[in-house]
């Protein structure tokens, strides 16, 4: 409730902070900069959470689209927080809750949430269908392993995201790592679903997987996805759910480390790195997966000029990946943004560690015209090349 959030909602003081990463002096909020209004940017949210504190603003569906916008990316806090001790986005986040509590969520959202509720994914696909990714692989289902690799949505019925999980589970195989799948008994973990404000739906999908966790036994998961790495750390502790979670590229760095898994052959080009949101600004983690890029023989990192606590968000979170309510905008939109920063660096490989950011970024070269010139890969891909 707003209420539970009045402090944070009379503490901004409209200094525009928000707007801009000031050590690089670009923008940083990926709706704003694809709307380009006040209210898209947190300034603008954090004004209309007052009015609604207030009485002043009724909630209403034109009001859903400008909130929902929101990808979730934490861009706000980082420029606010230091400074201020502000915290933007829990007020959006709340907003955002209120908006689901009265039926004011934009369509492609709410097919989102509607899919998630009667199929356990967004994609409408059966759950038993939720392995098949892995049939090529001989991954066994989780069975008493070490480690449960958890895959997620994306990495079990995207295209995209299908190819990244094979990546990963070939790398794992080869470094003699003791995992398991959950196939069809995995649920999606809920993340997004928690950053859309729809909580009554993600303490159902985190109370089943900390129970289906628990039935297996399972103690360490490995995540795919920043996202599921994000909420079962963050999240799931407070309903019971007490686990060792590493997002991928945190056990890839150590697998390296260790030499259990020894990149030689030579990837002899220039690359380019773009921190998840859900793994830099909300994780803190900006060095893992650069480590791992490192370990890479002729990889040549070079970093775009927003990176680290300043990356801007390819425009995927908060369920965004799947509704797109950034889409369009031309040269405006998030990802189109960031292909073309990528670009400029002199970078032919655009890294990725989060498969939500691969589907956002992967179509995005074509659109600017630099189809060939310019490749989205994850980092599993690229470490499994090198091997």
């Amino acid at each position: 409730m707003l209420s539970e959030v009045r402090a944070n909602i009379y503490h901004c003081l409209k200094c525009g902070a928000c707007r801009i990463a000031f050590s690089e002096y670009m923008p940083i909020c990926p709706s704003g900069e694809r709307f380009g209004f006040d209210s898209y940017y947190a300034i603008g949210r954090m004004e209309i959470a007052r009015a609604v504190f207030e009485g002043r603003l009724e909630l209403g569906e034109k009001l859903a689209q400008r909130i929902f916008t929101c990808t979730g990316c934490g861009a706000c806090e980082e420029q606010c927080r230091p400074a201020m001790g502000n915290r933007p986005l829990q007020v959006i986040e709340e907003l955002k809750a209120e908006l689901v509590e009265k039926g004011f969520v934009p369509a492609g959202l709410r097919t989102f949430l509607k899919s998630i509720y009667v199929h356990g994914n967004p994609y409408q696909a059966p759950k038993e269908k939720r392995g098949e990714w892995a049939a090529v692989t001989g991954v066994e289902e989780y069975s008493g392993q070490e480690y449960l690799l958890y895959v997620g949505c994306e990495g079990s019925f995207d295209p995209r995201g299908q190819k990244i999980a094979l990546a990963l589970a070939r790398l794992l195989q080869k470094a003699g790592v003791s995992f398991g799948i959950l196939a069809g008994r995995e649920k999606c973990d809920g993340n997004d679903v928690m950053r859309i404000g729809e909580r009554g739906l993600f303490e159902f999908l985190a109370q089943e997987n900390i129970r289906i966790f628990k039935e297996h036994g399972i103690k360490k998961v490995i995540a795919l996805s920043p996202h599921a790495y994000n909420t079962f750390k963050n999240d799931y502790p407070k309903l019971g759910g007490e686990f060792e979670v590493s997002h991928y590229t945190q056990f890839l760095r150590d697998l390296i480390r260790e030499g259990k898994l020894v990149p030689k052959k030579k990837v002899a080009a220039r690359v380019t790195y773009h921190d998840p949101c859900f793994l830099g600004r909300h994780n803190h983690d900006y060095t893992s997966a650069r480590d791992v890029l490192a370990a890479v023989p002729g990889v040549d990192l070079v970093e775009m000029e927003r990176k680290g606590v300043n990356s801007f968000c390819c425009g995927g979170g908060a369920g965004n990946h799947y509704a797109d309510l950034l889409g369009g905008g031309g040269e405006r939109n998030p990802a189109r943004i960031r292909v073309r920063e990528a670009f400029q660096t002199g970078a032919r490989i655009l890294a990725v560690a989060c498969p939500s950011c691969a589907v956002m970024l992967s179509d995005a070269p074509a659109a600017e015209g630099l189809e060939g010139r310019l490749t989205v890969k994850d980092i599993a891909e690229i470490v499994l090349e090198a091997l």
